[in-house]
């Protein structure tokens, strides 16, 4: 056996016993270490495995916790201690419900976190700018790996979820990111939102935590007064087409919540490549431009001026722009903010 695949397995050990979980795959694995052309050995010795009966913590938190995750089941006997998130919506939740402290790891982000989640998220070690793969996931020995989308579990990225549960660690999709019939929120609502927030801190043993914010986001939105109307294509990304808010994901959800109407709201899906053309017909009020690391509202803007065609929406002369973060644009805990940014901006237009 290599020293780099025998560190793979004493990585997968510690995971293993940390979980009370020991795959076939990796009891036969474990074989290969009396191979004699082998001169790597253990840093550390056998270790002892879990009976698999709950402590008086875990008990104390409600575990064992058992989710169906986007069809998925998935079986938590103890609150995660060593989460990777995937997404900033994964990552800005768990330190919401007070759990950054056990993020081993960050990637994916879509731009800074909110001022009140920064300075807990500020020491998380960041494993990629996108889905970082299985080798740089496994160093960091996680029990959870919390993604913001389905499509970031797959084989040439962290894993599929399949293979990490052979490996003892849990995964976890955020709910309204789930595509399959049944388990895609069609449309997305707040309860949507609030449920998995719910359900993010049973599985993360922080329930009081979770309802804590759910209290919070529900007084925001209790405080808004919807705007009386106002047509708004919500720009995310693409510049030659670009890709916008449909009828039943989070922009839409937003956007109703703030009483304004998505000229795209017919689509019957979360997002939708439109063509140029098509914006320019609806001539809506209000622009929103999704700020994002790879795709800035100001890069939009400048796109939008520099195209004669779109350069004659009233939105653009008029700069009726609305920003908001990436990580605002998808289901967590920036939503019910979102709703009242949104209010406060186009309340600032005048009319």
């Amino acid at each position: 056996m290599s020293t780099s695949s025998l560190t793979r397995l004493t990585t997968a050990r510690r995971t293993f016993v940390r979980l009370g979980v020991v795959p076939v795959a990796l009891l036969a694995l474990a074989a290969c270490n009396g191979d004699p052309g082998s001169s790597a050995t253990p840093d550390d010795g056998p270790l002892p495995l879990s009976s698999g009966t709950p402590t008086t913590a875990a008990a104390d938190s409600g575990h064992p916790v058992t989710v169906d995750n986007c069809g998925t089941s998935v079986t938590f006997d103890a609150p995660p201690q060593r989460i990777v998130t995937i997404k900033s919506s994964a990552t800005e939740l768990v330190a919401a419900l007070g759990a950054a402290d056990r993020l081993v790891g960050s990637a994916f982000s879509d731009g800074p976190p909110p001022a009140e989640l920064a300075p807990a998220l500020a020491d998380v070690p960041v494993l990629s700018d996108k889905v970082p793969g299985q080798e740089a996931l496994l160093t960091t020995e996680p029990d959870l790996v919390y993604g913001g989308w389905e499509s970031n579990f797959s084989a040439d990225g962290v894993g599929e979820r399949a293979t990490l549960a052979g490996y003892g660690i849990g995964t976890y999709v955020s709910p309204s990111a789930c595509k399959e019939p049944g388990y895609q929120p069609d449309p997305l609502t707040f309860d949507d939102v609030f449920a998995e927030i719910r359900e993010a801190g049973a599985v993360l043993g922080e329930p009081d935590a979770a309802e804590r914010v759910v209290a919070e986001q529900q007084a925001t939105l209790d405080a808004v007064a919807p705007l009386d109307g106002g047509s708004v294509v919500w720009w995310s990304s693409g510049t030659d087409t670009p890709y916008v808010g449909a009828g039943i994901g989070a922009p839409e959800m937003i956007l109703e919540a703030a009483g304004l109407t998505n000229v795209f709201a017919d689509v019957h899906d979360t997002w939708t490549s439109v063509g140029w053309e098509q914006v320019v017909a609806a001539d809506p009020d209000v622009l929103v431009l999704v700020d994002s690391t790879w795709n800035t509202a100001e890069n939009k803007k400048a796109a939008l001026a520099a195209n004669p065609a779109t350069a004659a929406l009233r939105a653009v002369q008029e700069q009726r722009y609305v920003v908001v973060p990436f990580a605002a644009s998808e289901a967590g805990v920036r939503n019910a903010d979102t709703v009242a940014d949104v209010v406060a901006q186009v309340a600032a237009f005048g009319g």
